[in-house]
């Protein structure tokens, strides 16, 4: 008997049984760890949805954090299946129900754009292209944006050396057109009333024209190409330029005396970006009412943002969709409205 008990004794238990409660205790705390491993994880994940639900609240005061942040947000959602697989790695249950958060908010936010939202064809069909200065074919490039069936196409970066190239390649399709400064637009409607737009530059990079369409219907067609912006170490995100033509267009648009709208250019910058409010609080985005997908347009080898627009008012739009790549390091869009 002496034997048996301290044998028991030795491997933790006792005559009351203590030990094998205490080997109980010892397993639950264990499986417990699940929720105690990862709290850093977790404070990773909650961070993610708040930067994504309080991505307003970055200010621009400094380098532009703001805009910046906004341009890529949708990227901003990689961070979840990283944060994903290193909860599973872990075991952690408080990280994998930390996810919960940024996984929500990012549905809320972008998965809206993950679905098709293309109907019935429009009765105007549009195309917006920046062609890129040195565009090594610009007679091929103008013969695939035609190729879209646009009804009116605005292209942007023109420069005298190719301007007889589009012309040439666009004439037979296109007996109307108006260029100013490096955009132009060319139309199987008649134009009328066109003009360049001051978007303070200092040279002309945004047009206004109005479209009559068969049935009588007048739309104004504005085409733009607002400054570029760059992302440097010292001077952060260099928006400013930007921002003020997208405050001179807005009040341009904000003029116009004609019901119904298009926008097409590159507007270096997304729908997201709180600086192009001027801007976006107009008008809306035709990809975001009929596309399918993100529609990301630049850079064109792997399309990150969608910085170049069609944008309407007083029109429906029925489809949108991203052209295939042309000689350009942005890609084209297209878009059809019931007007």
């Amino acid at each position: 008997m002496t034997q048996a008990y301290m044998s028991e004794a030795g491997r933790g238990a006792g005559p009351d049984g203590t030990g094998r409660r205490t080997g109980r205790l010892t397993g639950w705390w264990q499986r417990e760890g699940m929720w105690r491993r990862g709290l850093l994880l977790a404070v990773l994940a909650v961070a993610l949805g708040l930067l994504m639900v309080l991505h307003a609240d970055v200010p621009n005061s400094i380098g532009n954090l703001g805009s910046l942040l906004e341009t890529f947000l949708p990227w901003v959602g990689l961070g979840i299946p990283l944060l994903l697989v290193a909860a599973l790695l872990r075991r952690s249950a408080t990280a994998l129900i930390a996810l919960v958060l940024p996984a929500v908010v990012w549905a809320n936010l972008f998965g809206g754009q993950l679905t098709d939202k293309s109907g019935a064809t429009g009765n105007l069909t549009v195309a917006t292209h920046n062609v890129d200065a040195a565009n090594p074919d610009p007679a091929g490039t103008a013969r695939k944006v035609a190729a879209s069936g646009a009804d009116v196409i605005a292209l942007e970066e023109l420069t005298a050396k190719a301007l007889p190239a589009y012309r040439a390649a666009l004439a037979k399709q296109y007996p109307y057109r108006t260029i100013e400064g490096t955009v132009g637009v060319w139309s199987k409607y008649p134009l009328s009333d066109a003009r360049p737009v001051d978007i303070k530059m200092g040279w002309t990079r945004a047009l206004r024209a109005t479209v009559t369409a068969p049935d009588g219907q007048r739309v104004a067609v504005y085409a733009a190409h607002l400054p570029s912006v760059r992302v440097k170490v010292k001077a952060g995100f260099t928006a400013n330029q930007r921002d003020n033509s997208a405050e001179a267009l807005g009040e341009a648009i904000a003029d116009e005396p004609l019901s119904k709208v298009v926008l097409l250019g590159d507007l270096n910058g997304t729908m997201n970006d709180r600086s192009l409010a001027p801007v976006t609080s107009q008008l809306r985005s035709a990809q975001g009412a009929a596309g399918d997908g993100f529609g990301f347009s630049w850079p064109a080898a792997f399309p990150m943002a969608r910085i170049d627009q069609i944008m309407v008012k007083g029109v429906d739009p029925t489809t949108a969709w991203t052209l295939s790549s042309t000689g350009s390091d942005h890609l084209p869009l297209a878009a059809s409205f019931k007007v």
